[in-house]
């Protein structure tokens, strides 16, 4: 166990005001970082000039908004992952055959976060990339790795996530949720129709490694069209279990 001197506190705070940041908050003034992190107003405003004078934040006098070169700790990251390397020609190849957008995720909680992706063609609206987070309730990856967990734990991460409606097609019920789940848990692979946007489809399936143990989820998608979601099962699931075989035998 680590003693309170083995560890930096300020460094500590640095990072909670990092992770306060995202997508749906791309900037803030010092008291929503305060209320964000739960730091005191005097604590939080040292932390952000400090991230504003090391280039990572700007400042407007008001708000703070993160600059690119906080990229270079999250793509480090992602980058030094051997998972990564391994999956990306694997994408590639894949992307190639198939024609369609193809990527590899690991769960973070509530969320799943892009380890590699190879994009064929933009059908998202959202821009995905390696960091890139979904929700992992509504998304193939997500069910697939929430499925590979124990059932507890999978309900309580479900039960506290924020399930308020994507689309029209979204599945706001955690009971109906987590019987999708089962059902993937079932099946070996997970079909979304338009739950995190409307008019897109994805199947996923997992990434396992020589135990047979689920280390990521690997998925494609494409626009939603007139035939029924279930052509991606008869189009692309046993190329995606081919990939699957193949990473398991590397893994």
């Amino acid at each position: 166990m680590l003693n309170k001197t083995d560890t930096i506190a300020s460094f500590a705070k640095g990072l909670r005001v990092l992770e306060c940041f995202g997508a749906e908050h791309p900037r803030r003034s010092v008291s929503e970082v305060a209320a964000a992190t739960g730091l005191d107003r005097a604590t939080a405003r040292r932390c952000l000039l400090t991230l504003h004078a090391e280039g990572y934040a700007e400042y407007d006098g008001k708000y703070f908004t993160l600059t690119p070169r906080t990229l270079r700790l999250g793509m480090g990251a992602l980058a030094s992952l051997p998972l990564s390397q391994v999956v990306q020609p694997w994408l590639d190849q894949l992307t190639e055959q198939i024609g369609q957008s193809c990527s590899v995720s690991i769960l973070d909680g509530a969320e799943i976060v892009y380890l590699a992706r190879a994009a064929q063609r933009r059908v998202m609206s959202i821009g995905l990339m390696p960091g890139s987070r979904l929700p992992a309730h509504c998304t193939s990856m997500g069910r697939v790795l929430l499925a590979a967990l124990p059932e507890a734990e999978a309900r309580a991460i479900v039960e506290g996530s924020d399930l308020t409606p994507r689309t029209a097609f979204s599945l706001t019920d955690p009971v109906e949720v987590l019987a999708r789940i089962a059902e993937v848990g079932r099946l070996g692979y997970a079909l979304i129709d338009q739950e995190v946007e409307t008019g897109l489809r994805s199947i996923a399936v997992p990434v396992l490694d020589a135990r047979g143990a689920t280390v990521a989820a690997l998925n494609t998608g494409m626009a939603a069209t007139q035939d029924g979601a279930e052509t991606l099962v008869r189009d692309y699931l046993l190329t995606l279990q081919k990939v699957q075989a193949g990473l398991r035998r590397v893994l």
